[in-house]
């Protein structure tokens, strides 16, 4: 059966497939297509609605297990719980735990990308991993930096969600505007699941705010030895003009992987599978089946 993007937009609306206990809340769960095993993992401060494009392309070949981390989306807690890395990694793992996946790839984009670096690396059962945009091992660029040093201003996330609710104020580059190339995808499905809710629901602006300002660089600096301990094909895919996770640092961090290659997509900043879903998902279904390496030798051959 076809999956539109209509009907994957419309399953995050909806409430979602389960609630998984990870021990510290209960992350939010649901599943589309069919085929191997893929586990997505998100990043701040949006939720597993970010690969709703993407959901189309993969559904027919994969069977595609997107979770809401815990303080994110449709999961549940409360103020009680701890929000940091690492307790996401410990979730991720939790999940792959549940679930029962014995054979399994990971995707992760953004901050989910590292989360699901430190959770899977040296698992077996890994079959593969594709990340889009996310942290490398060479430190934190300048704009991220920027971005992080305004979680010490009181009250950061409650400006931040303010303005993020104001059409011509998110688009500024020291807000979202340099999340896209074209910044009109801040609006509509992005306000509706991302920046809405952390207008209106002060849970998760308290949990978006909670996660900014208890990132811990050092699971950053740590990536060159994580990255060592995944040997499965690793396929990079990135925006070519995101300021916050630079192409140039995503070229060698390639070779801190065992096997990994990198596809950049001109004209994309940081949310590149939303801009261009296709191209991402045709870059990294090949890692994902277990065809990369047969279809690169069919080209040579």
């Amino acid at each position: 059966m076809t999956l539109t993007l209509d009907a994957a937009t419309d399953r995050f609306r909806s409430a979602p497939d389960d609630h998984i206990d990870v021990g510290n809340g209960r992350v939010a769960y649901r599943r589309f297509g069919t085929g191997p095993d893929v586990l997505f993992v998100h990043g701040w401060p949006v939720t597993g609605a970010t690969f709703r494009a993407l959901l189309p392309h993969l559904a027919p070949h994969v069977t595609c297990h997107v979770i809401d981390l815990v303080g994110a989306g449709d999961s549940r807690f409360d103020r009680d719980v701890t929000i940091d890395l690492g307790q996401h990694v410990s979730a991720v793992r939790a999940v792959v735990d549940a679930l029962q996946l014995r054979d399994y790839a990971a995707v992760g984009h953004d901050s989910g990308g590292m989360i699901a670096r430190h959770a899977v690396a040296g698992d077996p059962r890994l079959r593969a991993m594709a990340l889009v945009d996310t942290e490398q091992p060479q430190g934190l660029s300048v704009r991220f930096r920027q971005f992080l040093s305004a979680r010490k201003i009181p009250g950061f996330e409650h400006v931040l969600a303010w303005a993020g609710m104001q059409r011509r104020l998110r688009r500024n580059r020291l807000l979202f505007g340099d999340c896209f190339t074209d910044r009109a995808l801040l609006d509509g499905a992005f306000e509706e699941f991302f920046l809405a809710p952390l207008w209106h629901d002060r849970l998760r602006r308290w949990a978006a705010g909670t996660l900014l300002r208890s990132f811990d660089t050092r699971l950053v600096h740590e990536l060159t030895d994580v990255h060592a301990r995944i040997t499965v094909p690793v396929q990079l895919v990135w925006g070519a003009d995101d300021p916050f996770f630079p192409v140039v640092w995503a070229r060698e961090m390639v070779q801190t992987f065992p096997d990994a290659s990198l596809h950049e997509v001109p004209g994309a900043k940081l949310f590149v599978h939303e801009e261009r879903p296709l191209e991402v998902a045709q870059a990294m279904l090949p890692a994902l089946l277990g065809t990369r390496g047969a279809t690169a030798a069919s080209r040579t051959g």
